[in-house]
């Protein structure tokens, strides 16, 4: 499970974001970092029950590291205030071409479950656009269930006209629409730090299950 001193080293790093403070509070990193991993190889394997795709790559393959990129961005904090790990299909590389299950742990109800589609590129924006032209009902039932409600509903930024090759008037216009298809839902910190966190990740993320695999199978 996620501990209180796991949230207490991630508060303090938000409050104390340099690399002393860093490399003086290594062992707490590294403490922390253990936990997340452990944790992250019981979601794995919680969610190969439901889904068998995720095979193709290693629990701790799926978690991002902590220090940011900051050579093109105005904020030069040097590390990441979360825990964040995107399991999925296929190898680490296709973390940003493939619906999966995005687990970020961070303090003061920032914390997340997600999936879907994030800014996807054209090949597979166009490809699920036209699985939504083609199967709309199908995909309507998927995020209208009430076991994906329970926890998410169809997020993302979305154009203001209709995308090329759709006219205003399509029953589905508001959903093709969309740029991401994205998933989104925030546990409370108690939640997260609860002995129960686990099979609560794993209910949420077997009813996002149908919405990854309706996301991919576009492509195929």
């Amino acid at each position: 499970m996620i501990s209180k001193n796991t949230f207490a080293f991630l508060k303090d790093l938000k409050a104390n974001n340099n690399r002393d403070w860093f490399t003086d509070n290594k062992p707490r990193y590294e403490a922390a970092k253990e936990e997340f991993e452990e944790f992250i190889t019981s979601l794995y394997g919680e969610i190969r029950k439901f889904d068998a795709s995720i095979g193709l790559i290693e629990p701790k393959k799926t978690i991002f590291r902590i220090y940011r990129d900051v050579r093109f961005s105005k904020n030069k904090e040097p590390y990441k205030v979360n825990f964040g790990a995107h399991i999925h299909p296929g190898e680490k590389q296709a973390v940003h071409a493939v619906a999966g299950y995005y687990l970020h742990i961070e303090p003061g109800g920032q914390s997340m479950l997600a999936g879907g589609a994030y800014l996807p590129q054209g090949p597979w924006l166009k490809a699920i656009r036209q699985e939504i032209d083609f199967n709309g009902k199908e995909f309507k039932k998927i995020i209208n269930a009430k076991s994906f409600k329970t926890y998410f509903a169809l997020e993302g930024e979305k154009l203001i006209r209709p995308p090329q090759g759709y006219d205003e008037s399509h029953p589905d216009i508001e959903i093709l629409k969309h740029k991401s298809f994205i998933a989104v839902h925030h546990p409370t910190d108690k939640m997260v730090l609860s002995k129960e966190f686990l099979g609560y990740c794993q209910k949420a993320f077997k009813a996002l299950y149908p919405f990854d695999q309706f996301l991919n199978t576009a492509l195929d």
